[in-house]
């Protein structure tokens, strides 16, 4: 599609290209009916509350009735957001998506009682009652992890009572989003061709890659001179999200805020404590990439504001959206007939909206629910990036399912912790398959460039983010204050121990805290480093191993939420509590760099 042409309408977008929601419903009129019906359950719902633990059958009517209101209630929900999502300006698909929002509340809420009543059941009676119920089993390990948080849940009045206090603990982040998204200005500076452009947030990123040295430069110092006004408040906004992490593991009697954002989803603090070290150990292999990035850019000094910049010219590679399907084909052969199979079912039967239209959200996603295909928009442009975009989200849906046809409902799902696996496990498979087919010398610098960029982004930069978050709530526990002042200095030290001697550090990457809303989520960012770690260790295994690794892997796409996620990915090849994987990211990342200095030789 040329850049030329107007963004076309809906209607002028191929229907092969669009989605099929008539898998979801027939048409509006059958998702009516379908509110209605759940609607018609919660009397049933209603007259379980107080009695959900009065005796296996009732337990086992209880959590049925759950997943049977659930699954109804997310199929709802995924057809009115598909509506809304193909064009955002249709009054239709608006009120489809608020009458869903509001129904998801209602239900919800409704449901709200079965935790906390089977928290207060005695523990041995539920162990009794799965023993002597057959049916039970089928809920044996939630109910495992349910009791697990026992110790950690406070009595009726405690719970309560912090329940009404969420409102106010989010304040911070609340603060930090409208003070940065609203209240927050940047001053103008002049782009490439000298004309006056006033820095936002997204200009920043766009305009942080520019080619001219001069604009990355005054669109950095202009970027944190908006966060130098308001530091203090921030640092403030920050602390005090801090101590609530601090305050809320301490009521929990968790031993740590790190083990409290653990815990609920199983992972051993050793992962986040073996993660730092390895990454630490390693820091000289990030300091060498800087070096020869200062060097092939022929700069006296590289800046932080340098890294974002091109190191190659862009790729010129027009992938039309035929020509993706068949080298995304091609690309994940070596995952098997089963996968290649279920891709060309994604593409054969609508579950990806292609092309861009008027009105039609921006950016990519994948997304469905238990009972609908797992849905993938795009806004393919025939780039080379629009390639990988489409790698990324098959991989999500390819895990969506896999997961969704082996497990039940209850287990349908999988954690976060290792959400982005088989995402960047496609694009590695992308990469791998590029570079064995594809002479072309400046896309094989393209690729090289790219994968050392996810590796440096991705997990020293999101180790680096770990480190400090880890840091902040250690100096909280221990009873220090956290200021401006005292969080800048630490965070300039981290930056300038990460990246080296290479690099010349401006005095503004000290406020890059700032402006980092992850630091507002109780240990988020880690996840992303240990995903691409795994991904890309289960990848090689993969590629040098063949069918048993892929065997692993399939199976590990096909576990959802039915065990621990730490083990789901033992099983699958790649222990995350060892220092293995994340070492062999390392590794491959020198690799990459040797071939990078011999093509540039």
């Amino acid at each position: 599609m040329s850049e030329t042409q107007n963004v076309p309408r809906r209607d002028e977008i191929p229907i092969e290209h669009t989605w099929d929601l008539t898998t979801v419903y027939a048409d509006d009129t059958a998702w009516e009916a379908a509110i209605g019906q759940l609607e018609e359950m919660l009397p049933a719902i209603a007259a379980l509350q107080g009695q959900a633990t009065s005796s296996a059958q009732a337990l086992l009517a209880t959590l049925r009735t759950r997943d049977e209101a659930l699954t109804q209630l997310y199929q709802i929900y995924v057809y009115a957001e598909r509506r809304k999502d193909t064009d955002t300006g249709d009054p239709a698909g608006q009120a489809l998506s608020q009458r869903a929002g509001t129904l998801l509340a209602r239900i919800t809420s409704a449901l709200a009682f079965i935790e906390p009543e089977i928290l207060s059941a005695d523990e041995e009676q539920i162990n009794a009652w799965q023993r002597e119920t057959p049916d039970l089993a089928l809920y044996g390990y939630e109910l495992d992890q349910l009791m697990r948080r026992r110790q950690h849940v406070r009595s009726a009045e405690v719970e309560g009572l912090m329940a009404q206090f969420s409102d106010v603990t989010r304040a911070a982040s609340d603060i930090f989003a409208v003070l940065t998204n609203a209240d927050l200005s940047f001053p103008t500076i002049e782009d490439e061709q000298g004309q006056p452009v006033q820095i936002s947030h997204a200009r920043y990123g766009r305009l942080l890659k520019s080619n001219d040295r001069r604009v990355r430069r005054d669109v950095f110092k202009g970027y944190y001179s908006g966060y130098q006004g308001i530091r203090n408040t921030l640092g403030t906004a920050l602390a005090s999200q801090i101590r609530t992490h601090v305050l809320n593991a301490q009521v929990r009697n968790y031993g740590s805020a790190l083990e409290a954002a653990l815990a609920p989803n199983d992972i051993p603090v050793e992962v986040y404590d073996t993660l730092v070290t390895t990454i630490n150990a390693n820091l000289h292999r990030l300091h060498r990439y800087m070096e020869v990035r200062k060097k092939i850019m022929g700069l006296d000094e590289l800046r932080i504001y340098d890294l974002y910049a091109p190191l190659v010219p862009e790729a010129e590679l027009e992938v039309s959206y035929a020509e993706a399907q068949t080298i995304s084909r091609a690309a994940f052969a070596p995952l098997g007939e089963a996968y290649v199979s279920a891709v060309n079912t994604c593409f054969d039967s609508r579950w990806i909206d292609v092309y861009e239209n008027v009105g039609k959200r921006s950016g990519a996603y994948s997304d469905g629910s238990y009972t609908t295909p797992p849905f993938i928009l795009l806004n393919y442009q025939n780039r080379l990036d629009d390639l990988f975009t489409l790698a990324h989200e098959m991989g999500h849906s390819m895990h969506s399912f896999f997961t969704r046809r082996a497990q039940p409902f209850v287990y349908g799902g999988y954690t976060i912790f290792v959400a982005e696996v088989a995402s960047t496990l496609n694009e590695a498979l992308l990469t791998d398959y590029l570079l064995k087919t594809r002479d072309d010398l400046a896309l094989r610098r393209h690729l090289l460039v790219q994968q050392l960029e996810d590796i440096r982004t991705t997990i020293f930069r999101q180790t680096m983010f770990a480190e400090f978050e880890l840091d902040m709530h250690r100096r909280v526990e221990a009873g220090e204050p956290l200021t401006a002042d005292n969080l800048s200095k630490p965070y300039y030290d981290l930056v300038a121990r990460y990246h080296g001697p290479a690099v010349t550090l401006d005095d503004e990457i000290a406020l890059e805290w700032a402006r980092i809303p992850h630091f507002y989520f109780d240990f988020y960012v880690y996840q992303y480093a240990t995903g691409l770690s795994a991904a890309l260790a289960l990848g090689d295994q993969i590629i040098s191993e063949g069918e048993p690794a892929v065997a692993r892997y399939l199976r590990f796409l096909s576990s959802g939420s039915s065990r621990p996620s730490i083990d789901i990915l033992r099983d699958a090849g790649v222990d995350m509590t060892s220092p293995a994987p994340i070492q062999a990211a390392m590794d491959r990342f020198d690799r990459l760099l040797d071939e990078l200095e011999r093509l540039f030789a």
